[in-house]
């Protein structure tokens, strides 16, 4: 049997926000496995996801989904069930990192530096309030693609709990000037550090995935040290959580005070057209259909 034999399923899709993010990173993935050889089909994923997997008796999933469900542990759960190996990374790694505080719990000895979070009151008429000054950072504490973000400048007018969907879990952070910077991590090795620039104040989901919504330089004009923190850090959080498949984890930093912090990790990044992983492959020598067939014959169960 080679190792391209066999139905590869790629997961896209759901029922969140990010459910047509996932399509895109589908896509953009299956058009490059079908280039290498793989046997590949797309399949949306609804309530009836077992019954589907079950009919269908793929030999691996490609996961391609994003947000809750797809990212957070419970699809994984259920390929472990099923006992069909998928990419990416496992339950309690998918469940540790996008919890953003259970993230920062857990890498707390770590030495890697995360934004200073601030403790949020909500009252029963919706309004929030924070216990500090200064700008801050208010957002869901497990989703990705940057949904729900509100930055709050000193003196801002603060959003109200219902500029939520109700029962969502807000965390805050104290806001953190400069430069965005991200490391993807393949395999347990980070790749470069990436600069992202864009007119947005804040690299939104419109800069993340829109044609020209943002601008990238790599390898990062930064300097040296930062670099190599930079690296270092993002392959640690990748270790210590035990990812498996690829990682992106994304930071600020101050030039103005060599200020280098830590946002979060993703184990299921951006994999579309605009996406920064292939990116970084590229630059690594490691082109699309290859950065494919790496990922799928590293495909497991827990």
């Amino acid at each position: 049997m080679s190792k391209t034999s066999g139905l590869t399923a790629f997961l896209m899709g759901g029922w969140t926000d990010e459910a047509e993010v996932s399509r895109n990173t589908a896509k953009a993935c299956f058009d490059a496995a079908i280039k290498a050889g793989w046997d590949c089909e797309l399949i949306e994923v609804d309530r009836n996801i077992a019954n589907r997997l079950i009919e269908k008796r793929p030999e691996r999933v490609f996961n391609a989904l994003h947000g809750q469900m797809g990212e957070d542990g419970n699809i994984q759960g259920l390929l472990n069930l099923l006992d069909i190996p998928y990419t990416h990374s496992g339950v309690m790694a998918s469940a540790i990192a996008m919890d953003k505080l259970m993230t920062k719990k857990v890498l707390a000895n770590s030495g890697i530096i995360f934004a200073e979070d601030i403790a949020l009151s909500i009252h029963s008429d919706n309004t929030i309030t924070a216990e500090t000054s200064g700008a801050i950072v208010i957002k869901p504490r497990n989703t990705g693609s940057s949904f729900g973000v509100s930055i709050v400048q000193e003196g801002g007018k603060m959003p109200k709990a219902d500029h939520w969907p109700q029962g969502t879990k807000l965390i805050a952070e104290r806001f953190i000037p400069g430069r965005e910077l991200t490391v993807s991590v393949l395999h347990g090795e980070p790749l470069t550090v990436t600069e992202i620039s864009q007119e947005n104040a804040f690299y939104d989901y419109e800069a993340k995935y829109a044609a020209g919504g943002s601008k990238h330089q790599l390898p990062a004009d930064i300097d040296s040290a930062t670099f190599a923190t930079a690296m270092a850090w993002a392959a640690l959080a990748h270790n210590a959580l035990e990812c498996r498949g690829v990682s992106r984890s994304d930071f600020r930093f101050d030039d103005e005070t060599g200020a280098l912090v830590m946002l979060e990790i993703n184990t299921q990044p951006g994999m579309t057209s605009t996406s920064l992983v292939p990116e970084q492959a590229q630059y690594k020598g490691i082109n699309m259909t290859d950065l494919m067939t790496s990922l799928l014959e590293a495909a497991q169960c827990d």
